[in-house]
């Protein structure tokens, strides 16, 4: 699985570019996320794109040219911080991690909030029950913490999930920084 995301993460411009994404400025490729759809259901770059409590998030992606992961074929869960979680950072971590010499570590850093496969709560619930811990696209394993109602990855805390076209969306309180 990890092999088809690194093959997409590969994958240079589309023939199938519209002609609005041939003209854009945007100077990397975009693999996927150039390709206007608007009859299929939306994946989770365009979810994301159209919710108000991840602005940040999309803003990060788009720093770190990395939209082309979020809308490759899947199934791939994304927990997805909110500008909440965000602005919890310490002063001026963000805006360092925007900075274009900081690409590469911001990429990794939203890299890890994906995991291949497709992680609803429940099935997040059974992985906890089953000890396993979820393997995140950067390599890393993230631990799946239970308790009553909660569940929390790597110490954010679940609070919404989303079905898109290529995954799920958990929706998360705190961004996941490696430890």
């Amino acid at each position: 699985m990890i092999t088809s995301i690194l093959i997409v993460w590969s994958c240079g411009s589309s023939t199938e570019q519209s002609s609005e994404a041939a003209q854009s400025p945007i100077s990397h490729p975009r693999g996927q996320a150039s390709v206007a759809d608007d009859e299929s259901d939306a994946n989770i770059l365009q979810v994301a794109m159209s919710s108000e409590a991840h602005t940040t998030l999309v803003a990060g992606v788009k720093a770190a040219e990395i939209e082309h992961v979020l809308v490759n074929a899947g199934p791939l869960t994304v927990f997805a911080p909110t500008n909440d979680a965000f602005d919890a950072l310490p002063a001026g971590t963000l805006d360092d991690l925007l900075k274009p010499e900081n690409k590469s570590t911001l990429a990794s850093i939203i890299t890890r909030h994906a995991a291949p496969g497709s992680y609803d709560q429940e099935s997040l619930i059974k992985e906890a029950a089953r000890g396993r811990k979820l393997y995140m696209a950067t390599g890393d394993y993230l631990e799946v913490v239970v308790s009553g109602d909660e569940i929390t990855v790597g110490g954010a805390k679940v609070l919404a999930t989303i079905q898109t076209s290529n995954g799920v969306i958990n929706v998360v309180d705190q961004v996941i920084l490696p430890q």
